[in-house]
């Protein structure tokens, strides 16, 4: 089981960071990941508790469940089935105030569940691949959050 935690502190307002990192449609702004979707509504807000979301990376299908959800602070979710399949004990964003923004911490502790490979691919690709794609989800949301609207000349 591995676990991977990136951290980021993005210069914006806990209440607009939260609301775009667990809007999963934004995550398409990272290059491994090619459709977000929500295929279930959650309790009392649309990735609340009870929320199912389907991504498509290149590297393979994930449903999750969000199981908890606290905002601004906290959000938690489970993967409940993968392609390749996966054990997925934890995936929890939290969102703490920080001078001058909103820290995020991202965790996740999971294996790909492959006979054979899996704990090698576990070891060798999960990591990196969760790293780099978790590293450019909160990238652009940084970006989003942080770009200035362009004046037009009339």
């Amino acid at each position: 089981m591995e676990t991977v935690t990136v951290e980021r502190v993005i210069d914006a307002p806990i209440d607009d960071v939260f609301a775009w990192l667990t809007t999963t449609t934004h995550y398409t702004s990272s290059p491994l990941v090619v459709r977000c979707r929500l295929t279930r509504h959650g309790e009392g807000a649309p990735y609340g508790v009870g929320a199912v979301r389907s991504h498509l990376w290149l590297v393979g299908w994930f449903r999750e469940r969000i199981t908890h959800y606290d905002p601004p602070y906290a959000t938690e979710y489970v993967v409940e089935r993968s392609l390749p399949p996966s054990r997925h004990e934890l995936g929890r964003m939290t969102f703490t105030e920080v001078d001058g923004g909103t820290e995020v911490r991202w965790t996740t502790r999971a294996e790909i569940r492959l006979p054979v490979l899996g704990r090698p691919l576990t070891g060798l690709l999960l990591r990196p691949i969760l790293t780099r794609t978790f590293g450019n989800i909160l990238n652009a949301a940084h970006t989003a959050l942080t770009q200035q609207p362009q004046c037009r000349q009339v």
